[in-house]
């Protein structure tokens, strides 16, 4: 016990790297948590239809923070002047004006989107949603230092306060009015809590309006690939559901949306863990300038494959009889969704750490040439295979998509000297053994949903 604690102590890489990772894991388990309570209290309030059109409304918000991402976190965390008060402040000053132009743009799509989706409620609902985007904007530059520095302690504490009283309002507020538009104010709630609590309790320099010109060029030449790169993530990340939304009532999304939640919450962990941890790594420890570095770094990869691959097995597993426990019969279709999704985002496990390499290195364009061939392949996938073959299809896309991407990752990762074949090889036989079992296992509740969702 003692070497495992002398492994946490220090300022070291690897000692700072572990604490970090500890409470990025702590916050989202913690933050999974309160998300899981609060979706059944909040299916026992309102109905299917509901999440799916908050589901609608998550896509256009996300999709426009998405489509305007510049990269600021990434380009404070490699950035050797990622401590320079005129660098932080024009990023701060850059974040801020972002915001609020895509809090504008919110007005503008709302009623086309609204007679796209045949949802008259998204023209009242995306203004208001969208006034996250400008609260986000305005959170301190300090937020990215303390990732840049792998000191996240405080700052998970004050995530996880946030989060706790806006589902608490959003709650109330749907016991309250019984309407979709409690999912909306709890996150702007949740949103506005959390800029509090930041600017009041978080230690660090004060963010100030600053445009310095070698700054914002820096910014901008870093960012211009992660623009086009957090695009196509748009398409990675949302696009299932917003093809969904068009092929599908909003009941039958809203139960998606679900099982989409249960069965990703270990995939984000893996990438909130792996965005946060792994560019430090590669940036200080690089293999480039010591040989050496490689062990540490397969050691690291395969730890955290190893606990993301079992979580998501796990979920797999046990996906169906979780659902049927925790939530009544309008959602029961949601249990073979979450077996389903869970398989199909494995392959995605065995690679999750290789493109963080570019990004460490200042190569955001081999970032952007995978991430746009990722999303190309499962937005062409997804349409074939909801159009052919129906939910099912389109769910197989999802792993089928990052199996067709995996050469151009190969080619990032040998560019960066951080390819691991044997890694690669040994997850990926496991992942076939045991999605092939699970299937065979549960196939009369798969036949079941492909019955009911044609």
């Amino acid at each position: 016990m003692q070497q495992v604690l002398s492994l946490f102590s220090g300022e070291g890489l690897i000692a700072r790297v572990l604490r970090s990772a500890s409470w990025l894991m702590i916050g989202y388990g913690g933050s999974q948590a309160m998300r899981l309570a609060a979706n059944l209290v909040m299916t026992r309030l309102l109905f299917p239809e509901a999440f799916g059109l908050m589901t609608l409304v998550s896509v256009v918000t996300t999709g426009l923070a998405l489509f305007s991402d510049i990269g600021v976190g990434p380009s404070i965390a490699q950035s050797k002047r990622g401590d320079d008060p005129a660098f932080l402040d024009t990023a701060w000053s850059v974040q801020v004006v972002r915001g609020f132009v895509l809090w504008g743009i919110t007005f503008l799509l709302a009623w086309p989107l609204a007679q796209f989706y045949g949802a008259e409620e998204l023209m009242w609902y995306l203004p208001i949603a969208g006034f996250t985007l400008a609260i986000n904007g305005l959170d301190p530059i300090r937020v990215e230092t303390a990732h840049r520095h792998l000191l996240v302690g405080r700052l998970t504490a004050l995530e996880l306060m946030s989060q706790a009283i806006g589902i608490g309002a959003m709650v109330a507020i749907a016991w309250w009015s019984q309407s979709v538009i409690a999912l909306v104010l709890g996150g702007v709630i949740q949103a506005a809590v959390f800029l509090i609590l930041v600017w009041r309790g978080l230690p660090g320099r004060r963010s100030h309006f600053r445009w310095e010109g070698a700054a914002l060029r820096e910014l901008l030449h870093f960012g211009k690939w992660i623009f086009l790169s957090t695009a196509f993530w748009f398409l990675t990340s949302q696009g299932d559901r917003a093809i969904l939304g068009k092929f599908v009532p909003l009941d039958v999304l809203g139960v998606y949306n679900i099982g989409f939640f249960l069965a990703s919450f270990p995939m984000a962990l893996g990438h909130a863990v792996n965005q946060r941890v792994m560019i430090p790594v590669y940036r200080d420890k690089p293999v480039q300038v010591d040989p050496s570095h490689r062990r540490r770094q397969r050691q690291l990869r395969a730890g955290l494959s190893a606990v993301i691959l079992s979580l998501l097995l796990a979920v797999a597993w046990y996906g169906p009889a979780l659902v049927q426990f925790l939530y009544d019969d309008r959602y029961l279709l949601a249990g073979p969704m979450v077996m389903l999704i869970a398989l199909a985002l494995t392959p995605a496990v065995i690679t999750m750490t290789y493109d963080q390499a570019a990004l460490a290195a200042g190569d955001s364009r081999s970032f952007f040439v995978f991430t746009a061939s990722r999303a190309c392949a499962q937005t062409l996938l997804f349409l074939i295979g909801v159009s052919v073959f129906g939910l099912v299809g389109g769910i197989a896309a999802l792993g089928l998509a990052m199996v067709l991407a995996y050469p151009v990752l190969v080619w990032l990762a040998r560019k960066h000297q951080v390819w691991d074949p044997r890694h690669d090889a040994a997850f990926g036989l496991l992942i076939l053994i045991a999605g092939t079992g699970m299937m065979w296992t549960h196939w009369a509740v798969i036949a079941a949903m492909i019955a009911a969702t044609g």
